[in-house]
Formats: C-alpha cells, sequence, structure tokens
C-alpha cells in the first residue's frame, strides 16, 4: 500500500512520447499546408446525388469502401458520408482546391471499431492519415504502401495486429510514422531505412521482437524515437549517435543489455532520454550533463547501472525529471543542485548511495534551493547522519517526501512542518530517536504518513488531529508512550492506523472508534492497553483488520464486535479478556482469521464458528470445555488449535481429545473416580512407608562403599536447598540470562567446587512445565561433544512449598553465538572488536552445530528435533567449541512417545527461525531443524538477523542470499570478515582474498540449500557437513 503515488511518472512519461511537441507540429503544419476550403457551390447545394465524380469517382469509393468496414460508430461522425453531400464535405475529410481529391483523413479519437479497408490504397493524393485513438484492428494492410504522398500516418492507440508493412518504404515522402499502443509483432522492418525524410518514428506499447535496427542511426531528420514497452533485445546500436537532430529517445521497458553507446552522449539536441526497466549496466560519464545540456527528461531507473551519480548534474540547469532510482549507484552523493532551478521531480530511491562521512547529508544544503522541486525520493540507499534543519526551507511544492529505510539517526526537524503542501511523507526504516514534533500537524494535505521502525519516544503529538486529509498513519515499532489522543478522532479520512509495538498505555479511547472510515487495519499490538475493549468497536464496519493482541485488555468482548461485518482478519491474543464468545460474531461472514489464544475465555465453542469462513482460527490455552466442533474449520486439524483447553473434549480424532460422555457415563464415572482415588490413596501409603525404611536400609549400606564417584554421579540427587546455596539465593549477581520459560544462573556445586549452570523454571509460565518434561525426555539418553551436558535435574519444593524445578547444565564461559554475533557497538566498541569472529572460526562453528544436529536426528537412539535451534541457543566451552542447548521444545520423532503434531497455530519457535510448513500445520520433521540450520548459517555470514527490519513484505534473509548467490555474495557478506584476510592460509594455488570469496559462496551455497520453502528440497545436514568441511580444507590450505 505504500508508495503507490510513485506510478506518476510511468503515466507522464508515456503521455509525452505519445503526442510530443514536435509531433504536433508536423501535422498542424501538413494540414495548414494543405487544406483547401471546399467551393461553396458544394455546400450549398441541395442536390441529393452527384453524377458528376468523373475522375474523383475512385476517393468516392475508396472512402465508401472505408465506411462499410467499420462497424461501430458511436458518435455517429460517419453519418454525413453520403450522396446528399460532396466526399469533400464529409466529416474529417479534407480535398485539396485544384484536383478536388482528398488530401486529408481525420478521424482521430472518434471510438471507431471496425478494420481497415484495402482501398486506402485508393486516395493516391492523400498526404495525412490521422486515426488514432479508436478501435481499428485486423492488419495494417499492405495498400498503404501505395500513397506515395504520404507525410503522416497516425494509427496508434487501436487493435492493429500483424507486422508493419515492409512495404512503407515506398512512401518516401513520410515525415510521420506513429504505430505505438496496438498489438502489432515481428520486427523494425528493415526496409524502413529509405525512409529518408522521416522525422517521427513511434512503435511504442506494442510486441514487437528483436534488436533495434542499426539503420536507425541513418535516418538523419530523425527528432523523435520512441519503441518503449516492446520486447526489444540486444544492444543499443552505436548508430544511433549519428542522429544529429534527436531530441527525444524513448526505449523504456524492453529487454536491451549491455553499456549506452558513448555516441550518445555527443547529441546535444537531446531533451528527452528515457532508458529505464531494461538490462542495462556500466557507469555514467562525469560529464554526461555537459555533453547534453538541453535534457530536461532523464530515465534510467530499475536497471543495474553502478558507479557514483555523475558530478556534472549540478550543470543540469534544464533539467525538470530525473529517474535514478532501482539500480546499484554508491558513493557519496556530491551534487550541488542549487543551479537546477527547474529541478521538478527527483527520484534515486533504491540504490547504495552513501558514504558514512561526517558531511553525508550536506546536498540537502543546495536542495532547498530547487524551488520548483515537487517530488523527492531518497529511500533504500545508505544515507547516514542527521537530517538538517534546512529541510524545513525546501519548496513549498514539494509534495512526496521519501527518506525511509536509510540510517539516518538523530531528531526529526522540527521545520518539516514548513512543507505544507506534503501529501506523502515516508521516514520509516531509520535511527529517529526524539519526540515527533507538534509542527506536524501544520501538513494539513498529509495522505500517507511513515514513521515506524524507528527509536522515537515521547507522547503521541495531540497536532495529530490536524491532519484530516491523512488515509495511512503508520507509527509502529517505536518507544512512543502514553495515551491515544482523542483528537485522532479528527482523523476522519483514515484508512489505516498502526500504533503497534511501541509502550502506549492507559484505555483504548472510544473517539478512535468514530473514525468510520477504517477499512485497511487498526493494529494497536504489543502496547500496554488496559481496561475493556469500548462497545464503539462495532462503528467500524468497514475494518478489514483489527489486532489488539499482547495487551493487557480485560472484560468481554463486547457483541457489537459483530458489526464489524467486513471484518476478515480479529487478533486479540495475549489479553486477558473473559467469558464467552458472543453470538454476535457469527454476522462476520467474511472472518478469515480468528485468534482468541492465551486470554480467560470460558463456556463452550459455539457451534456458528463451523459456518464462518475461517481459514485459521487459534482457540488455545484459554478456558473452554464441551464437545468440540467438526464442521467447518474445525474439520481441519490443520487450520485450528485447542491445545491448552484441558476440559474439551471430541472434535476430530486428529486432535486427540477425549472422547465426551454422556450424563450417565458421567454419574457412574464419578461413582468410579471416587472409588479409585479412595484406593490409590490407600496404597500409596502402604508404599510410602516401605519406600522409607528401604531408603535408610540403602543408604547405610552405602556408607560402607567406596566414595570414588564422579562429580555427575555425586549430583544425581540435589535439593532446593543445594541450589540454592549454589547460587547465593539465586541473587542477580549470578544470574547468567533469562528465557522463555525461565532464568539461569551461575553456581558453584559440591565439595570441589564445580562451576555449573543452573536453569531455574518459571512455572507460572504457561508451557514451563511441558518444556521441564521436553528437556529431561530429550537430553536423559543423548551425549555428543556438540550438545550442552546436562549434570542433574531437580524437582522439589521451595521453602514456601510452591513447586520447584531446575536443571543443571554444564557451564559455558564464553557465552552464546548471539552475544559474539550482535555485541551492541555503540555500548561496547572495544569488547565488540575484542569479539569479533573470524571465518575459520565461523565455519567451525557451522560444523560443530551441524555435527550435533546430524547426531539428534540420525545417530540417537530415539530421534531427536530440536524445535528452537537460533544463536542464542549455541553456547560457547573454554576453547570456543559451539554446544547445542535449550531443549525445552524438542520433540521425540517415536509414534510411540509423541502424538502428531496437528495445529499449526500451536507450534513454538522461534519467529525467523521457524520453517514456513510449520506454520501451515505440518507435521514436526529433522527438515524443520535443517531450515532453522540454514538461516543461522546465513546470520553468521551475513551478519544480519532474520528479523531484521529489511526483511518486510515476503522479502526474507533466504531470498536476500539466494539473490546475491553466487556472482553478488561478497556484497552481503557481514563487513567484520571482510576486513581479515590473514585467517586464510595461503598456497601457490590463488591469494587468500580468492580464496576466502570462495569458501563464503560455499557457505552461502549450504545456508540457502538449507532453508528452501519446500522441506523436501532442502539438503540432509549430512551433506551440508561435507561441504563445510571442504571449506575448512580451503581454509586450512589442505585443499586446492
Amino acid at each position: 500500500m505504500k508508495k503507490q503515488g510513485r506510478g506518476f511518472s510511468l503515466a507522464a512519461m508515456s503521455l509525452r512520447l505519445l503526442c510530443p511537441i514536435h509531433f504536433q507540429a508536423i501535422l498542424l503544419l501538413f494540414i495548414a499546408l494543405l487544406h483547401v476550403k471546399t467551393p461553396t457551390i458544394f455546400a450549398g447545394s441541395s442536390t441529393s446525388t452527384f453524377s458528376y465524380f468523373g475522375g474523383n469517382e475512385t476517393d468516392h469509393q475508396a472512402l465508401l469502401a472505408f465506411k462499410k468496414q467499420i462497424t461501430h460508430d458511436p458518435v455517429n461522425i460517419l453519418s454525413s458520408w453520403n450522396d446528399s453531400l460532396h466526399f469533400c464535405e464529409w466529416e474529417g475529410v479534407t480535398c485539396g482546391h485544384k484536383h478536388r481529391r482528398v488530401i486529408v483523413l481525420d478521424l482521430s479519437s472518434r471510438g471507431l471499431v471496425g478494420s481497415l479497408s484495402p482501398f486506402i490504397g485508393n486516395l493516391s493524393f492523400i498526404r495525412v492519415i490521422q486515426l488514432y485513438n479508436n478501435t481499428i484492428g485486423g492488419q495494417i494492410v499492405d495498400e498503404v504502401g501505395r500513397l506515395l504522398r504520404l507525410r503522416v500516418l497516425g494509427l496508434s492507440i487501436n487493435s492493429f495486429q500483424g507486422k508493419i508493412p515492409a512495404n512503407l518504404s515506398h512512401c518516401s515522402k513520410l515525415k510521420s510514422l506513429a504505430v505505438g499502443k496496438n498489438n502489432l509483432s515481428g520486427s523494425i522492418p528493415k526496409e524502413l531505412a529509405s525512409l529518408s525524410e522521416l522525422e517521427f518514428l513511434a512503435v511504442r506499447n506494442n510486441n514487437l521482437t528483436g534488436g533495434i535496427p542499426p539503420f536507425i542511426g541513418n535516418l538523419s531528420s530523425l527528432q523523435v524515437f520512441s519503441a518503449a514497452y516492446n520486447a526489444l533485445g540486444g544492444h543499443i546500436p552505436d548508430a544511433l549517435g549519428q542522429l544529429r537532430s534527436l531530441n527525444s529517445l524513448g526505449l523504456m521497458s524492453n529487454e536491451l543489455s549491455g553499456l549506452i553507446p558513448p555516441s550518445l552522449y555527443n547529441l546535444s539536441s537531446l531533451v528527452t532520454l528515457s532508458f529505464p526497466r531494461n538490462d542495462l549496466s556500466g557507469s555514467l560519464p562525469a560529464d554526461l550533463f555537459l555533453t547534453l545540456p538541453h535534457l530536461q527528461w532523464f530515465q534510467i531507473y530499475q536497471n543495474k547501472f553502478t558507479g557514483p551519480l555523475p558530478i556534472s548534474l549540478s550543470n543540469a540547469s534544464e533539467l525538470s525529471w530525473l529517474e535514478a532510482n532501482e539500480n546499484n549507484f554508491t558513493g557519496k552523493l556530491s551534487v550541488n543542485f542549487g543551479g537546477l532551478q527547474h529541478l521538478k521531480f527527483l527520484f534515486i530511491h533504491g540504490n547504495n548511495l552513501g558514504s558514512g562521512d561526517d558531511d553525508e547529508m550536506n546536498f540537502f544544503q543546495s536542495l532547498a534551493n530547487c524551488s520548483s522541486l515537487q517530488k523527492l525520493t531518497l529511500d533504500a540507499n545508505q544515507f547516514e547522519g542527521t537530517l538538517p534543519n534546512v529541510l524545513g526551507n525546501f519548496s513549498t511544492q514539494l509534495t512526496f517526501f521519501a527518506i525511509d529505510h536509510n540510517l539516518i539517526f538523530g531528531e526529526i526537524p522540527s521545520g518539516i512542518g514548513n512543507l505544507v503542501n506534503l501529501n506523502n511523507l515516508y521516514m520509516d526504516g531509520n535511527k529517529f530517536t526524539g519526540i515527533i514534533p507538534s509542527d506536524i500537524g501544520n501538513l494539513q494535505k498529509l495522505q500517507r504518513f511513515s514513521l515506524s521502525n524507528n527509536r522515537l519516544s515521547g507522547r503521541l503529538p495531540i497536532t495529530l488531529g490536524n491532519l484530516s486529509l491523512l488515509n495511512e498513519l503508520s507509527l509502529n515499532n517505536n518507544k512512543l508512550q502514553g495515551t491515544i489522543p482523542s483528537s485522532i478522532e479528527k482523523c476522519q479520512n483514515l484508512l489505516l492506523l498502526d500504533l503497534s509495538q511501541n509502550n502506549l498505555n492507559g484505555t483504548i479511547p472510544k473517539q478512535l472508534f468514530a473514525i468510520s472510515m477504517l477499512s485497511i487495519g487498526l493494529n494497536l499490538a504489543q502496547n500496554f492497553f488496559v481496561g475493556s475493549l469500548p462497545s464503539e468497536v462495532g462503528k467500524l464496519v468497514h475494518l478489514a483488520m483489527l489486532n489488539l493482541s499482547e495487551n493487557k485488555l480485560s472484560g468481554k468482548i463486547p457483541s457489537s464486535l459483530g458489526s464489524c461485518i467486513s471484518l476478515e482478519y480479529l487478533y486479540v491474543e495475549g489479553n486477558l479478556f473473559q467469558g464467552e464468545i458472543p453470538t454476535s460474531l457469527s454476522s462476520l461472514r467474511g472472518i478469515q482469521v480468528m485468534d482468541l489464544s492465551r486470554n480467560n475465555f470460558s463456556s463452550q465453542i459455539p457451534n456458528f464458528l463451523e459456518k464462518l469462513s475461517l481459514k485459521n482460527l487459534n482457540l488455545s490455552f484459554n478456558d473452554f470445555q464441551g464437545e468440540v466442533p467438526t464442521k467447518g474449520v474445525f474439520a481441519n486439524a490443520n487450520s485450528i488449535s485447542v491445545v491448552g483447553n484441558i476440559r474439551l473434549c471430541g472434535g476430530i480424532s486428529k486432535l486427540m481429545l477425549p472422547s465426551c460422555l454422556t450424563k450417565k457415563e458421567k454419574k457412574t464415572k464419578w461413582s468410579l473416580t471416587l472409588t479409585i482415588v479412595i484406593s490409590v490413596a490407600c496404597v500409596l501409603l502402604v508404599v510410602a512407608t516401605v519406600s522409607f525404611f528401604l531408603f535408610y536400609w540403602c543408604k547405610n549400606i552405602r556408607k560402607d562403599e567406596s566414595s570414588g564417584s564422579t562429580l555427575r554421579k555425586s549430583l544425581l540427587k540435589v535439593s532446593y536447598q543445594m541450589l540454592l546455596k549454589a547460587t547465593d539465593g539465586f541473587s542477580l549477581t549470578n544470574l547468567i540470562g533469562a528465557g522463555s520459560f525461565g532464568s539461569v544462573y551461575i553456581g558453584i556445586l559440591g565439595e570441589d567446587g564445580s562451576i555449573v549452570a543452573v536453569k531455574v523454571l518459571n512455572l507460572q509460565r504457561q508451557g514451563a512445565f511441558r518444556s521441564f518434561i521436553s528437556e529431561c525426555d530429550a537430553l536423559k539418553n543423548i551425549r555428543h561433544r556438540n550438545l550442552v551436558k546436562i549434570i542433574t535435574s531437580c524437582s522439589s519444593v521451595d521453602f514456601q512449598g510452591n513447586d520447584f524445578k531446575a536443571l543443571v547444565y554444564e557451564f559455558m564461559p564464553n557465552g552464546s553465538l548471539e552475544k559474539w554475533l550482535h555485541m551492541d557497538l555503540e555500548t561496547d566498541t572495544e569488547q565488540a572488536e575484542i569479539q569479533n569472529l573470524n571465518l575459520l572460526q565461523r565455519t567451525n562453528i557451522a560444523i560443530d552445530v551441524a555435527c550435533a544436529l546430524d547426531y539428534l536426528h540420525h545417530h540417537c537412539p530415539v530421534p531427536v528435533v530440536h524445535c528452537d535451534l537460533k544463536p542464542s541457543n549455541i553456547l560457547f566451552d573454554y576453547d570456543m567449541t559451539a554446544h547445542v542447548g535449550d531443549f525445552g521444545l524438542a520433540k521425540l520423532l517415536s509414534k510411540l512417545t509423541i502424538p502428531k503434531q496437528s495445529s499449526s497455530i500451536g507450534i513454538k519457535g522461534t519467529i525467523g527461525y521457524i520453517p514456513p510448513e510449520y506454520g501451515l500445520g505440518s507435521e514436526l520433521s529433522n527438515k524443520g531443524d535443517v531450515y532453522s540450520y540454514g538461516i543461522l548459517l546465513l546470520e553468521m555470514i551475513t551478519g544480519k538477523r532474520p528479523t531484521n527490519h529489511m526483511f518486510e513484505g515476503g522479502f526474507s534473509l533466504h531470498r536476500y542470499a539466494s539473490m546475491a548467490f553466487p556472482n553478488c555474495v561478497m556484497e552481503i557478506v557481514d563487513s567484520k570478515l571482510l576486513n581479515n584476510v590473514d585467517e586464510v592460509i595461503d598456497n601457490h594455488n590463488f591469494s587468500p582474498t580468492n580464496r576466502k570469496e570462495e569458501c563464503l559462496i560455499s557457505m552461502v551455497k549450504v545456508g540457502v540449500a538449507c532453508s528452501v520453502d519446500l522441506p523436501q528440497e532442502r539438503w540432509d545436514i549430512s551433506k551440508a557437513i561435507s561441504e563445510l568441511h571442504l571449506v575448512r580444507d580451503i581454509l586450512l590450505g589442505s585443499s586446492s
């Protein structure tokens, strides 16, 4: 939905090349020279028929034949074409004075439908044929080539098919040939080379193939050549540089490749130069705008140009439109824009511009002098620095400003409120800090405004209410605080409001729901909102997406929510809602996704949910009870989740819920249960008594045995008191980490003072107990050098009688891979330099982790799927050997020990590392771990987390790497890996730099192959190990 306004450049360019000034001048010239008014004797005659056509009968019959081929004439333009008038008086027909023959046929833009009659070739005196902007189809008949006096042929914007007739070359006096916007195919015929007087050639918007023929360069009178929107390939011929009269060249949207021929840069008459959407490459000459001093339009976007933008751009005093976006331009923007007084549109987004220099943003000073500037896009580059205050002095004509996805930091200049004509403002994906300036409220024409993914703080300014024309407001993923101002109600044109992932609090104001235009979405997720959901939410009858998840909202879901009949996505998970699901939600006939998980909903699951068009339904971790429906969305186990509702029964068999009991069975079961409880209690009392005596008997026997057992054996039984002492009372000083289900403390255990890591489970957290059981099950029978060793476990009670569970591990002194990869450079620069992992170390780590997975998948007594492989779960011992830890989500792949996973919503893991098939409800498999491993490996190579802000809208770390593989791998590699080539041990075959590149390409290959979307196409982990061993051999110089 972002930046839809950027389509304006294409439309404007299309209009310019379709109806250029030069062509209009030519047409008017011809009509003025050739038009001779028919004598009044014919105009005043009332004779119904004429018998005196004589030698002009040929033209008469040709025109009637043309009329006969027209099947639809919506404005009755041809109604005058009858024998009540001389044909020279017919609408659209002009005759010459001397011979009374047709010299002009102009029926442009009359909505005519039909085909072109071959008898048009009999109009032997005709000079101008203008039929553009109709719906005339069929082929351009060869008979047109017989019109030897023809100067202008205008057939653009019709439905002509077939090829451009080669015999048009017989029309040697042709000055203008326009056949654009048809369905023509084939190549540009070489026979047109004989049209030496041609000044205007437009073949754009067809299906032409082949290349641009070099003979075009011989058309010495050519002023305009437009061949955009075809499938022309090959290189731009150097011969075009011979067209000394050329002032407009349009080759947009073809398949051209290679370099722009240098000869084109010598065509000083050029006014328009347009090459976008091709495959052109190379750099632009530094003096480009000196050799093309009259250039007004320059479009080269969506190509592969490299290098800096030409410094001579400072001299392009006549330039009004520059589009160089979406290329590979690099370096510092050193252009002085101060002399570009006619510049209206400057688009340079989607490059790699930026140098990191302190004066990086100085070019803003000169942009302030561009008094005609209307649209400016600098986004998706590498600009770094603060946004200068001079921004407030920019042209008040500026309507579109985008600087998002750069490295801009510091505060937003308050002077931005001076740009009163802005209607699109994009500043998201930077590092802005401070507050949103209140004078943003001066931008009363603003329609789209995004500041998301920054570090802004403070409160939402009340002046946001002044932006009454606003359609989209995105402030998500910042650190904004306070409440939503009630003035937001004045933004009555809002279609999208995203305030998610902030620190907003208080209640949701009722005024928010007075914005009845909200339709795209309302996202308030991951804040600290409290209170109930106001009943006024029912006013949002056009809303498609409502996300209130991860807040502290409570109370019941208001029945008025059922009035939101356009709702397709409803997310309220992670709140404190309670009560029943209101029956009014049965009105949400278009709902596709509904997530009510992790609340306190109760009562039965309503049957009306079966009848909704739901594709995904998550009711997990509530207090629902009774029978689960079996129809609709409930018929597909992959589309629902009901886990964590212990009082549910029934449902389809794949949910593996207990059967529901009848009333009689319930009564019988209660009596039976009471009997069993009493019996079991008695048995347990007896067992406990016997166990007590056996325990002391065994204890006395063991006193006589040798005490030379290992630490592991002596710690098979540890108590809460022992762990309390070992960790100094679980003090904050000993706290070394915290995870999803607990905290980890360093401790000294045993008489010999062994250092251990104690993971204490937070049993108040849902899933913690299951995590404890999973980890015990997974680790009790597995041993491997690259797995974190579990020493013992403790299941006891603390001094307050609360359940206590802990796991004791071998201590890993060198921390996690997360810490080594993503040390905060701003807070600890010196430590970050020490902790830089070189390529050999990263390769060893990758091999260690892969070996651990290979053991878990293929060599365990029971295969294990880890389910949560990520950098924070990779730990290092004293010699930096990697160990895989945290098996809290692990699953044993045994039909006897685990049921099949059937809920896509219930799958756990870490965002960014979860394989896509888990989200679709697929069963757990080792291929899921392989996917996580592939992402982990790519993160180690690129230094980028898979949750990096650049990976949005379907663009992922996997795709980022696969697009770079193999030729551009070095462009995505973590910069810290490029600073040192000494780590590669040289041999006589190739340089360390080349060897490093070969190794990195191989590692990216492994990462990409392991993280493809389809599980069956991923490598087995053993294949990854083999490939990585080859990489290590190259690094160590043992492979050629």
